[in-house]
Order: structure tokens, then C-alpha cells, then sequence
């Protein structure tokens, strides 16, 4: 298991997620975007709709997906 947080996937806090794998990770930061912002939160705002425009434009949001499990495999294990 690895531990990657809101910030180093590109939003403005420090909650972190944890997964074995790349792929929980990230989908654990859309899962806590989208409940940020239902809360009101609107300094996850922008990272939301950059997140959003990813999974829209797949092609597009190729490079950040990429670097995102690059930067997941680069971390220790919990």
C-alpha cells in the first residue's frame, strides 16, 4: 500500500489516500473532490474540473494520468 495526498494529485489540501495500486488512488481523489465541493468547498473547485476534463478527454489527460503512476510508483510502501 502506498499513500498519495490531495496536493500531490493536484488539488489544495493534504487528505491523503491510500491504495495499492496507482488506479484506487486517483479514483480516491475524484471520489474526495466531488465530495468536497458537494460540501461546499470551493478551494477544490478548480482540482475538480481539471479532474473532470481527464476523464472526459481521455487522449488529452493521458500525460497526467501517466505522470500520476509514475509519481505513485516512486513512493515507498506504507
Amino acid at each position: 500500500m502506498k499513500t498519495m495526498t490531495c496536493r500531490q494529485l493536484g488539488g489544495p489540501c493534504d487528505q491523503p489516500h491510500v491504495g495499492k495500486d496507482a488506479n484506487v488512488v486517483i479514483n480516491a481523489q475524484d471520489a474526495h473532490l466531488k465530495e468536497a465541493v458537494a460540501a461546499g468547498d470551493v478551494a477544490h473547485e478548480p482540482a475538480l474540473k481539471e479532474m473532470q476534463g481527464r476523464w472526459r478527454r481521455p487522449v488529452a489527460g493521458l500525460g497526467w494520468y501517466r505522470q500520476a503512476k509514475r509519481d505513485f510508483a516512486a513512493l515507498p510502501e506504507n
